[in-house]
């Protein structure tokens, strides 16, 4: 997966900012449900699934980038059975230890996946599974950073912070041929 992860340092996570003006945003109809796409300057910095049929900017006016029209075309094709890597600019929000396994999420290839310890020791702290878990659930920018693909020990799929929850990564990991258990 090819990804540009650009470390910004604002004084709210993007997926706090509360005014729509400040940066470009579009919704798209998924499989599973619509996504919120947001940008920052020609970055992606949040794609969020619906959650019980409401997004945070529903009833607000869109506002599409060039970036967030090309992201839309991405996800579109990766839902088409089209495209396995996206190639995005991409900006995230966080600590040095959550950059760290967002980076190490967007090596995890299309149809694999990855454990919360083998991910932590990817990010370099080899004990830190659980801290490794609270990074995927701080993850803004769920798909195009594939935290779908964190399974529990055994390939238990243990939960999914976007869309549905259990239910979209099962249907995510399905999409991409991923084994799993209930």
């Amino acid at each position: 997966m090819t990804t540009h992860l650009t470390v910004t340092d604002p004084v709210l996570p993007c997926s706090a900012t509360t005014d729509p003006d400040a940066e470009g945003f579009l919704r798209m109809p998924t499989p599973v449900g619509r996504i919120e796409l947001r940008s920052v300057d020609d970055a992606v910095s949040a794609a969020r699934f619906e959650r019980h049929g409401r997004l945070p900017l529903d009833g607000v006016d869109e506002r599409p980038t060039a970036v967030l029209l090309d992201a839309a075309e991405q996800i579109d094709e990766y839902f088409r059975g089209r495209r396995t890597v996206f190639d995005l600019p991409l900006v995230t929000t966080g600590t040095p230890f959550q950059q760290a396994v967002w980076s190490a999420l967007g090596e995890v290839p299309f149809g694999d996946s990855i454990g919360y310890g083998a991910l932590a020791a990817a990010a370099g702290a080899p004990q830190g599974g659980r801290a490794a878990g609270q990074a995927v659930r701080a993850n803004a920018i769920a798909l195009l950073i594939p935290c779908h693909r964190v399974l529990g020990t055994g390939r238990i799929v243990t939960g999914y912070s976007g869309g549905d929850g259990p239910a979209t990564k099962r249907w995510l990991l399905d999409h991409e041929g991923i084994p799993y258990r209930r």
